[in-house]
């Protein structure tokens, strides 16, 4: 495999040049390496204690190299606005596990890169910093007061890393006062708080849902900040998505204005998989493999009846991600719609007239079925549209019941052939249960990255894997956007490939047939 992270040895050959620090809206500085320059061209205020060596480095062999589009995206470091904070060494220098490690720090230098796949000649692009240990700590281990706060929907995975955060910060760093924010942010200012040891979280992951309890909206940025400069919290683990994401970037910024030393970590958490810049989020595959047991039982349901038409409902608002990988995984679907690509019902190349081809030809047809898909037709048809839930998110209305009665009626009124139907929404079931090994490995990962970065005085940060390798990610990075399935790419070809569906693109005149 090759290796993606970028070695101090490495950069000083080829990356490091004279560059200048720009800025973008609502990102966080970014270190760019400009042609033909000596000097910056931008200097920030400040230059926290991390990067000083990087910085020091580009400088001398700035003359040696040429410019090759090199830019770091680089998280906050609270020595940016608490300058004369002072570091002490890192207490897994000591440590039995991390004696056996070949390089047990991550260098200063040390970077991921966004985009692997590149021309000869064309820039190198966006890098992210390395996530892992350093060498020096920003926080005394007995002075640390963490809490731990999950927001929004439930997730496979959850408490496996409210496990991983506890028992990283105890058994890595020493530190003993740890608190569980319980019920979401509101939990911040109603007082809702538990005790977290070790032995408390001990089994945590193995069961569903979150430990700590969560809940949608009550963020109120001044009331959780107060609270956090009462109890004295030094370190903020946030667990959430999109919306719990940009709360913590106002928790962040507010900690800034007040020049408090708080770091704010946020791990990432959407079963949809639709968090920009990283690969995957926690909870996906195991979603994908729940997801595929339910095609596998409307699969037996309709082929064990004549004319079985199968609906299978799954999560995905505005990324189909679990629908589409299910449906790959699965080999057994006929047709999977999701809400990035359009679909209409009836007239040439429509899905009436594929089902009606599959039944003669198997006597059997299965969708999967994006919750997100298709809501303009739902609406269109006088549904209750365009209310939203406590986090500000879209309430959907439900396409699978829509889709089921719209080919019900199609073929018993129109085609005079009668069809079994079968629905099913495994949607809670695929929530509420624990991660797979493959996610628990991954939550692991995640949480012990939050754990180093936080320690090392990174803040209004979140992690997880860039190609492969873990980063720390700006917070606004993942804010930005949502991510997508991009039709244009090879997985979405694959998937085309193995339902053999059609494309659902006609011409004006064949949509007016209809």
């Amino acid at each position: 495999m090759t290796d993606l992270s970028v070695s101090s040895s490495s950069l000083a050959k080829t990356l490091l040049h004279p560059f200048s620090f720009s800025l973008r809206p609502n990102v966080p500085k970014r270190l760019r390496f400009s042609r033909n320059s000596t000097s910056f061209l931008r200097k920030p205020s400040s230059i926290s204690r991390q990067n000083k060596l990087a910085v020091v480095t580009a400088v001398k062999v700035s003359t040696q190299s040429e410019n090759d589009g090199f830019i770091l995206e680089d998280v906050p470091h609270l020595t940016n606005f608490l300058p004369d904070l002072p570091s002490y060494p890192n207490p897994l220098r000591k440590s039995q596990a991390y004696s056996i490690v070949k390089k047990n720090f991550v260098s200063p230098e040390d970077v991921v890169a966004q985009n692997v796949a590149i021309q000869k000649g064309s820039p190198r692009g966006v890098h992210f910093r390395r996530a892992g240990p350093r060498e020096k700590i920003y926080f005394e281990p007995e002075e640390v007061r963490a809490c731990i706060v999950t927001c929004g929907g439930l997730c496979p995975g959850i408490n496996t890393v409210i496990r991983e955060i506890v028992c990283g910060l105890n058994i890595m760093y020493g530190v003993q006062d740890i608190l569980g924010i319980e019920g979401g942010y509101k939990g911040f200012y109603s007082k809702n708080t538990s005790m977290l040891t070790p032995k408390v979280v001990n089994d945590i992951h193995k069961r569903g849902g979150t430990f700590l309890r969560t809940s949608r909206g009550g963020h109120d940025t001044q009331k959780i900040v107060d609270n956090i400069e009462d109890r004295g919290i030094n370190q903020v683990y946030i667990i959430g998505g999109d919306g719990t994401h940009k709360g913590a970037s106002l928790i962040y910024e507010e900690v800034k204005r007040r020049g408090l030393q708080v770091a704010v970590a946020g791990i990432p958490k959407t079963i949809d998989n639709d968090i920009a810049v990283i690969d995957k989020s926690f909870g996906f595959e195991t979603a994908v493999e729940e997801a595929q047991r339910a095609i596998d039982a409307a699969h037996v349901e309709v082929e064990s009846v004549e004319n079985g038409v199968g609906i299978v409902k799954l999560m995905g608002r505005y990324s189909g991600f679990i629908a589409m990988y299910a449906t790959q995984a699965s080999r057994d679907v006929d047709c999977c719609l999701i809400p990035e690509s359009p679909f209409y019902l009836e007239g040439r190349g429509g899905l009436f007239e594929f089902i009606e081809e599959r039944l003669k030809e198997n006597g059997h047809f299965v969708i999967v079925v994006a919750e997100g898909a298709g809501q303009e037709y739902v609406a269109a048809e006088g549904h209750d549209a365009g209310k939203k839930d406590a986090s500000g998110n879209k309430l959907l209305l439900d396409v699978g019941t829509w889709l089921s009665d719209k080919i019900k009626n199609y073929f018993t009124m129109f085609r005079k052939i009668a069809v079994n139907m079968k629905y099913i929404d495994p949607t809670y079931m695929i929530r509420a249960i624990p991660s797979n090994a493959s996610d628990n490995i991954y939550c692991t990962l995640l949480a012990h990255g939050a754990v180093h970065g936080a320690m090392v005085g990174f803040t209004g940060f979140t992690v997880g894997p860039v190609n492969s390798r873990h980063a720390y990610i700006p917070i606004a990075r993942v804010t930005e956007r949502q991510k997508t399935v991009r039709l244009s790419d090879r997985m979405w070809a694959r998937l085309l490939l193995s339902t053999n569906q059609p494309g659902f693109v006609a011409s004006d005149q064949e949509r007016v047939d209809k």
